[in-house]
C-alpha cells in the first residue's frame, strides 16, 4: 500500500484530509509540525510527504530542504493557504513535485497525488546520473505525458531540461506575460508555442513575429495595422499582428531591438487593451496574451536608455531562462538524434548512428550557435554520410578541427598538471620553478583557457592576448598545440 505522511499543525485539515485519503486506498500517517514530521519520517518508508508551508515549528520551505536531503526519494506536495507563482517557481526549484492552494478541491488533490506517485515509482526504476549538487534531481515523468509540446521541441533529460518542462507546466494555464530570455538558438520561440499549446487560448491563434527584423517605419504597421490610403504606399487594409492574435498569444521575439518610440506605442496598446490600426478612428478591443523573448540584458538596456522600464514590467510578469546548448550535458546527444529521424525524412536517407568520436565531439564543441547551429549540422551530416553512420568527416571543418585542438589541449594539461605534481624535485642544475618556468607556465595556461573561451578561434584569441597570431602560432606550436 502507498504510504502518505500528512505535516499540517491544522489539526482539523489533517484529519479531514487523511479520512479521505484512506477511504481512497492510501496508507495515512499525521504529524503536527516539522518536528514531529521528521521524526515520522525517520522511523517509517513514505513515498509522499503533504507539507503545509506555514507550521509553529517551522516553515515549508526548510522542510522541503531536509527532507530532500535525507530522503531524496520522497515525493513533496507543499499546501498553502495563498498563491504566490514566484514561491510556487522556487519551490519547485527546490525539489517540490507541486504547490498546491486552500482551498482544497478532492478530485485535484487525488490527481495530483497520484500523479506524483507515478513520478516516485518511475524514480525507482530510473537509473539516474549522480548530481554535483546536494539536492537531487527532480524528475516528473507525468510532466511529459500531460504538457503538449510544440513539435520542435525536445524534453531531454538533463536538470535543466526537466526545470524547463515543469516551468511551462506552471505559467501555461495562467494568462501572465512571460519573458523569455537565453542565447540566439536555444529553441526560445518554441518553448513559446508549448506555453501556448498547454494554456486556456490553445485553440486561438499563436502569432509569432520577429522584431529584429523591423524598420522603425514598418513597425507600427506591422503591430497595429493600418488602413487603405491612410499614406503613401498603403495600397490595401493591413491586420496589424496584435488584431490577428486577439483571443491568442502575441509572441515578440527580439524584442530588445525595438525603437524607442515603438516602445511607448506598443506600451499604450498593452496598457489599455486596445489597438487602431493606422488612419482609423475605430478602436479595437484586445484579449491578447503576450510573450517575449531576447538574447540581450533588457536591465542593462533600460540603464543605457534602450528599453522603457514600464514596458519591462508590463512583460516580466514571469520569466524563463533558456540554458546553452552546451550546458545541457547528454540532452545534445538526443537533440541530434532527433534531428537525425528529421534529416532522414527529408532526405530519403537512413542513417542510423552517430560514431563515438561524432559523440565525443558533438559534447566537447562549444555550440555557439545553440540548437539551431546543431540542427543544421545534422542536416549536413546526414546528407554527407556515408553509409549509416555519421563520422568527422561529415562534420564542419571547424568541428573536427575543433576536436582536435580540445584533444591536444586536454592532453597537455593533463600531462603538466600530472609532471608538475607527481615528478621526483628537480636537481639544481635544471630548475623547473624558477621565476622563467613559473611565467612560461602561467602563459601556456593562459593561451590554452582563451582559445578554449573562443572556440579555438585563433584570430578571436590573437586579439585578445594582445599578441598577433604569428606568434600565437608560434607559441601553440611550442608546446604542440596546433
Amino acid at each position: 500500500m502507498k504510504r502518505i505522511l500528512i505535516i499540517d499543525d491544522e489539526v482539523n485539515v489533517a484529519l479531514l484530509l487523511s479520512k479521505f485519503l484512506t477511504r481512497n486506498g492510501f496508507d495515512v500517517s499525521t504529524a503536527s509540525s516539522g518536528t514531529g514530521g521528521m521524526e515520522a519520517l525517520k522511523n517509517g518508508e513514505y513515498q509522499l510527504v503533504l507539507c503545509d508551508f506555514r507550521l509553529e515549528d517551522t516553515d515549508g520551505r526548510e522542510m522541503l530542504r531536509n527532507i530532500k536531503i535525507q530522503y531524496p526519494k520522497t515525493g513533496v506536495i507543499i499546501i498553502t493557504g495563498y498563491s504566490d507563482i514566484k514561491m510556487a517557481v522556487e519551490l519547485i526549484k527546490m525539489g517540490a513535485y507541486d504547490y498546491i492552494t486552500k482551498p482544497l478541491y478532492p478530485d485535484e488533490i487525488l490527481n495530483t497525488i497520484n500523479k506524483a506517485l507515478e513520478t516516485h515509482h518511475a524514480l525507482v526504476e530510473i537509473d539516474e546520473e549522480p548530481q554535483a549538487t546536494i539536492l537531487p534531481e527532480k524528475t516528473k515523468v507525468s510532466t511529459v505525458k500531460k504538457t503538449v509540446f510544440a513539435a520542435e521541441f525536445v524534453t531531454g533529460t538533463s536538470r535543466a531540461s526537466k526545470e524547463l518542462a515543469r516551468q511551462i507546466e506552471l505559467v501555461a494555464p495562467t494568462n501572465y506575460s512571460v519573458i523569455i530570455l537565453g542565447e540566439s538558438g536555444t529553441g526560445k520561440e518554441s518553448v513559446a508555442k508549448s506555453i501556448h499549446l498547454n494554456s486556456p487560448r490553445h485553440n486561438q491563434p499563436f502569432i509569432a513575429m520577429d522584431c529584429g527584423s523591423l524598420t522603425k517605419e514598418l513597425a507600427a504597421s506591422e503591430f497595429f495595422g493600418h488602413e487603405k490610403g491612410s499614406f503613401t504606399g498603403a495600397l490595401y487594409t493591413k491586420i496589424g499582428h496584435f488584431e490577428m492574435a486577439n483571443g491568442g498569444t502575441l509572441f515578440l521575439d527580439e524584442v530588445g531591438n525595438l525603437s524607442y518610440e515603438i516602445q511607448a506605442a506598443l506600451l499604450r496598446t498593452v496598457q489599455e487593451r486596445k489597438v487602431k490600426r493606422i488612419g482609423s478612428t475605430k478602436e479595437i478591443d484586445l484579449d491578447v496574451r503576450i510573450i517575449i523573448a531576447t538574447n540581450e540584458n533588457l536591465q542593462e538596456g533600460i540603464q543605457k536608455g534602450r528599453f522603457r522600464e514600464d514596458l519591462y514590467h508590463r512583460f516580466n510578469e514571469f520569466s524563463i531562462y533558456m540554458p546553452p546548448l552546451r550546458e545541457r550535458g547528454h540532452d545534445i546527444i538526443l537533440l541530434a538524434e532527433h534531428f537525425l529521424k528529421i534529416a532522414n525524412q527529408e532526405l530519403g536517407r537512413n542513417v542510423e548512428s552517430f560514431s563515438q568520436e561524432v559523440v565525443d565531439c558533438f559534447m566537447n564543441y562549444r555550440w555557439p550557435g545553440n540548437i539551431r547551429e546543431l540542427k543544421n549540422v545534422i542536416r549536413r551530416a546526414a546528407l554527407l554520410a556515408e553509409g549509416n553512420e555519421i563520422t568527422l568527416k561529415a562534420l564542419p571543418l571547424e568541428m573536427s578541427t575543433y576536436k582536435l585542438s580540445y584533444e591536444t589541449a586536454n592532453h597537455y594539461t593533463q600531462h603538466h598538471h600530472t609532471t608538475s605534481h607527481t615528478e621526483e624535485a628537480p636537481e639544481a642544475k635544471e630548475p623547473r620553478h624558477d621565476l622563467k618556468n613559473a611565467a612560461l607556465e602561467a602563459e601556456y595556461e593562459t593561451i590554452i583557457r582563451v582559445l578554449r573561451e573562443v572556440n579555438f578561434n585563433k584570430t578571436k584569441a590573437a586579439e585578445i592576448l594582445n599578441i598577433d597570431r604569428k606568434t600565437l602560432y608560434n607559441k601553440m606550436k611550442a608546446i604542440n598545440l596546433k
